[in-house]
């Protein structure tokens, strides 16, 4: 009962704002694939085409059961509401270069009975990801998550995928997907890259790789000093300590001033 009424609220709710999403908003780049009646949708959350096409939403991240140390039933609940939106009308795709993935699936944006990012945001049942190379409607939709989250919707409303203090990551966090908020303390560089330490507990770290920091020319590193910020991504264990890589500045959120 509990997935079937998350699954009708997500339907109604994209439904009542198909009107705004009609537009296709000009973060979202250009469309790609126009009117496609979806086939199917895979455990990974592709959408495939009737021709064999392969699309995948871009700029979230669906819940992953195990892989987040979380219930699997969560992953299942945002499975089928995307499903459901999927299925419910023809999607209009619209990308930004680089417009594929390694696998050969069209990344995208989805526009059928809603923006399909937003109804999964808005309802708590995806978090956001920014990718390296790709960063459209970021700031949009760090409001449609935080929204979520702060009414504790879906996912939200499980301690395991709260954001975490920077002080409080550690080894066992390894492999997870995780949203974290700290001061920056420090930020220093070497062997062409660049380390932010956080002034609450020791060992965190987020890591900007020599090969990224042309991605930051524009960004002030050194003025993070002194400040709270939340970033995001998947934590990798370093010189024995958790850490997060930076490969884009959409990566991080400036908190306070």
């Amino acid at each position: 009962m509990r997935l079937g009424l998350s699954i009708l609220a997500a339907i109604c709710a994209a439904r009542t704002t198909s009107a705004a999403a009609s537009v296709i908003p000009d973060c979202a780049g250009t469309v790609e694939i126009a009117q496609a009646s979806v086939s199917r949708v895979e455990r990974s959350g592709a959408l495939i085409l009737p021709d064999g096409r392969a699309v995948v939403l871009e700029g979230l991240r669906l819940p992953q059961g195990a892989a987040d140390h979380a219930p699997k039933f969560l992953a299942d609940q945002a499975l089928a509401a995307l499903r459901a939106l999927a299925l419910a009308a023809p999607i209009t795709f619209a990308t930004t270069p680089p417009n594929e993935d390694r696998y050969g699936r069209t990344r995208a944006q989805g526009f059928g009975a809603g923006w399909l990012q937003q109804a999964l945001l808005e309802r708590g049942l995806a978090r956001v990801a920014i990718a390296p190379d790709r960063s459209e409607c970021a700031p949009d939709f760090y409001e449609m998550e935080m929204a979520a989250r702060k009414a504790g919707r879906g996912l939200w409303a499980w301690p395991i995928y709260r954001v975490r203090r920077a002080g409080a990551v550690t080894k066992g966090d390894a492999g997870s997907f995780q949203i974290v908020e700290g001061k920056v303390a420090n930020v220093g560089t070497g062997n062409g890259g660049v380390l932010l330490d956080f002034s609450e507990g020791r060992g965190f770290t987020a890591a900007i790789a020599a090969e990224d920091r042309k991605a930051f020319l524009d960004f002030d590193l050194q003025s993070l000093i002194g400040h709270t910020i939340r970033l995001r991504g998947t934590v990798e264990i370093f010189g024995g300590q958790p850490q997060i890589a930076l490969s884009n500045p959409a990566q991080i959120e400036l908190l306070e001033p």
